[in-house]
């Protein structure tokens, strides 16, 4: 298939009924972004499945100004990666020099029952396995959240941990992640996202959109971006923030009418609201609220926090080098789309 196919090209697919179905999908191409493309567009175009914008997002990191594309700019159209064996990790051992943690339910990223153990995890192998100062290491699984960075990481039990968000510290410096973990490089970034009803007039061009309007999140659930830079919604009460006990719930206040919108990462979004029953019924905003990076985390006092961070920057850079990153990514995103359909 040719490398550049015109817009002009494509529109004439289209017209003339072969637009692309999954096994026909004008991919492994370069598109020329035009006047009023939004990546739901123009995956909608490339792979008749709007839903699939997230394998152009994580294709282009290098190209997007955040989730939005800007007409003139050229962004390569990926074909979505078919499953295959995750590569061997013959430095991950039960008894090893560097000990990690995550948990799971969080699918796509972390889930002992994820191909891979999820994408995340199977980007840490990745990466440690290509580190240049390679060490064994061991990977445990605590389903209890909660305990991870208090008391589990904050007190050395484990060497690291992933994944986790990394706050606004420069805003919030005396936040407790802040204070007390140090941050690798994003292991990935995932798209915020505000789910609204299909029937309902709500418009998110700029943040001006947002004044006014009432937003659901489950408790517990970070709140930094939403006062992020200029924004200050909440402090200056320009927005207002409901709290649910879980994810379902927020969606079922919008469906009640409760909230103009529910704000979740992606991935929690669309599996909650296909468990709702709400496929047809709601549907996310073509423009991401945020964008949050996946981090590994240290304990500030850990002595040997600056050796192992480089250990995992340095292989997720060589990952980025080889191209490896993109296939795993690819992969798990459509595996994670099509056990949704």
């Amino acid at each position: 298939m040719l490398k550049h196919l015109a817009p002009a090209a494509i529109a004439l697919l289209l017209a003339i009924g072969v637009a692309p179905r999954a096994a026909q999908a004008i991919c492994n191409v370069d598109y020329r972004v035009q006047p009023g493309d939004t990546l739901f567009s123009i995956a909608e175009t490339h792979y008749n499945d709007r839903s699939r914008w997230t394998l152009i997002y994580y294709s282009n990191q290098h190209v997007l100004e955040g989730p939005s594309v800007i007409p003139g700019k050229t962004l390569h159209i990926p074909c979505a990666q078919q499953a295959t064996t995750p590569d061997a990790t013959p430095l991950r051992k039960d008894d090893a020099e560097m000990k990690l943690l995550t948990g799971g339910g969080f699918a796509p990223f972390t889930d002992q029952t994820l191909p891979g153990q999820g994408m995340v995890t199977e980007l840490v192998n990745a990466a440690l396995e290509l580190t240049p100062a390679p060490v064994s290491y061991s990977i445990t699984w605590e389903k209890d959240w909660s305990k991870h960075l208090f008391p589990m990481l904050d007190e050395k039990q484990f060497d690291m941990g992933f994944p986790w968000l990394k706050p606004d510290c420069a805003a919030n410096p005396t936040d407790e992640r802040c204070v007390n973990f140090h941050f690798s490089e994003p292991l990935m970034t995932i798209p915020i996202m505000v789910f609204v009803r299909a029937d309902a007039a709500f418009a998110f061009d700029s943040d001006a959109d947002m004044l006014g309007k009432t937003l659901c999140r489950p408790e517990g659930y970070y709140t930094h971006d939403l006062d992020r830079g200029d924004r200050r919604w909440l402090r200056e009460g320009k927005l207002t923030l409901v709290q649910a006990a879980d994810p379902g719930a927020c969606f079922r206040k919008l469906m009640a009418r409760e909230v103009d919108g529910v704000s979740l990462n992606l991935f929690l979004g669309a599996n909650t609201l296909i468990a709702e029953g709400l496929r047809d019924q709601v549907i996310p905003l073509e423009r991401p609220l945020s964008e949050e990076g996946l981090h590994v985390v240290i304990s500030k006092r850990h002595w040997r926090g600056t050796s192992h961070l480089y250990r995992i920057n340095a292989g997720l850079k060589a990952l980025k080098v080889d191209g490896r990153f993109q296939d795993i990514v690819s992969r798990h995103l459509e595996l994670f789309w099509a056990q949704l359909q």
